[in-house]
């Protein structure tokens, strides 16, 4: 029998092209592959060592599909089958013959059938075919972005329910300031642009149709605006509706030293969980969210002090996050296979900041938010740490995996993806649902404490400078 199932699984293999011989898998014997998440939850390594990856999706019938970060060349995408189903990927291929332009390239969904992924310039998809692994024929160009490549250019996708498609085009400065300023000079007077130019055609979220090849911007219709920098980006079917978190700004003390400590450089402003509606502006550049005061205050490169709040009616977030944690990924979960209080509620992915100096860095976490009626409510919650793999986070390098991409699986499984080193996670829950309460999330929200995840202490929390 042993050697009639050796050969099963022979010719299920020789079926797949281009099948890397040897997956790499965890060998670690650390616990939940290093993660540390609710008691009841499970965590197995799907695979290890990918290489730089960035956003993930998975197939109604389980394969996973991967969006590396490489910065040139093709078969920019990997694709994981689970051969023998126990939890591990046994097949893996690399697929795409696209350029793969960019580090930061950075999608991955399925939508109707198809495999929708994108580079720095450009948003492809392929057609799914059941029972085959790697998608039919090339990519097919969706919609082309015209400018350079530059800084925030990632193209994150959403989706709604009647064809239409929602593509990132993000802003490439930090406030929209002059780019031929030093900014290592104190002395510097800082000034963003008034009005933006860069709002014309950058910071905001445009509204493409989903299936028409060759769009180009001017193709979609402007969404929104006053957005910074959106990586996480979903619909949310419960009240289609676009929900999506903003990287805040940098560098309040570094352009306004007078009106803003280290410490506030480092802890303002949020992230900011937003419901994205058609012709609403989010307020960037002129403004940022101060998630103490809960105010949207005026930037300081148009005349604010750290005190004025924004004379101009810009939409709020529904929760302030944050600052610098990098919130690069969004899932709304639909699955069953988790205890009640995560139906319908948010994870999010914090891809972890690094620019929190003499202060440590900060995120690096899954966290989740709860969702009652439609509605976010009470705080965030840490879901899953451990990726760092140390307690104090001096620089965004020591940190041994950064998670960026969420996905669920058909059985209601969350795979988690690592950009260092192309780690996943597959997070089950086998235990009994309705048993599951406070007691079992309290191992991962006492982290909450820890130098990565509070707000740090002015004093006693700065780091000793090299």
């Amino acid at each position: 029998m042993k050697k009639i199932y050796g050969l099963v699984l022979l010719f299920l293999l020789c079926q797949c092209s281009d099948v890397t011989p040897s997956i790499p898998k965890d060998t670690s014997p650390i616990k939940n592959g290093g993660l540390i998440i609710p008691d009841g939850f499970q965590a197995t390594v799907f695979v290890d060592s990918l290489g730089p990856s960035r956003h993930l999706a998975v197939n109604n019938n389980g394969d996973v599909y991967v969006k590396l970060s490489t910065d040139k060349g093709t078969l920019g995408n990997v694709a994981l089958r689970d051969i023998n189903q126990d939890g591990i990927a046994d097949s893996i291929q690399r697929f795409g013959n696209y350029p793969n332009d960019g580090r930061f390239a950075t999608e991955m969904r399925i939508h109707k059938g198809y495999l929708y992924f994108s580079s720095e310039l450009v948003v492809y998809r392929q057609k799914l075919i059941p029972g085959q692994l790697i998608p039919e024929g090339d990519p097919e160009v969706i919609m082309i972005d015209e400018f350079p490549i530059r800084w925030h250019n990632a193209k994150s996708l959403a989706f709604d329910s009647e064809g239409g498609m929602y593509v990132t085009f993000s802003a490439p400065t930090n406030v929209c300031e002059d780019q031929s300023i030093d900014y290592s000079d104190p002395n510097s007077i800082i000034k963003g642009e008034y009005p933006c130019s860069q709002l014309d055609f950058l910071g905001g979220i445009w509204k493409f149709d989903e299936a028409k090849p060759n769009q180009k911007q001017a193709d979609g219709m402007r969404f929104a605006t006053g957005l910074r920098s959106i990586v996480a980006i979903s619909w949310n079917p419960e009240d289609d509706q676009i929900y999506a978190l903003n990287h805040g700004r940098d560098y309040l003390y570094n352009h306004a030293p007078n009106y803003y400590s280290q410490w506030q450089n480092s802890t303002l402003p949020s992230e900011e969980f937003l419901i994205i509606k058609e012709g609403k502006n989010y307020g960037w550049p002129y403004t940022y969210y101060d998630p103490v005061k809960k105010k949207r205050m005026l930037a300081p490169e148009y005349g604010g002090d750290g005190t004025i709040e924004s004379a101009e009616d810009y939409e709020d977030p529904i929760m302030g996050m944050p600052a610098h944690w990098a919130p690069n990924d969004l899932l709304f979960y639909k699955g069953e296979q988790f205890p009640d209080r995560y139906k319908e509620g948010a994870f999010v992915a914090f891809h972890g900041s690094t620019n929190r100096n003499p202060y440590p860095q900060a995120g690096y976490i899954v966290a989740f938010i709860p969702f009652e009626n439609g509605k976010p409510f009470g705080r965030w919650e840490v879901f899953a740490d451990g990726f760092s793999g140390v307690d104090v986070i001096q620089e965004m390098t020591d940190a041994k995996f950064r998670p960026v991409g969420l996905a669920e699986g058909p059985e209601g499984a969350l795979f988690i993806s690592d950009s260092k080193k192309g780690r996943i996670w597959k997070v089950t829950f086998d235990r009994d649902k309705d048993a599951f309460g406070i007691r079992d999330r309290m191992v991962v929200e006492r982290r909450k404490a820890r130098s990565h995840l509070r707000t740090p202490d002015e004093k006693r929390d700065l780091l000793p400078q090299k």
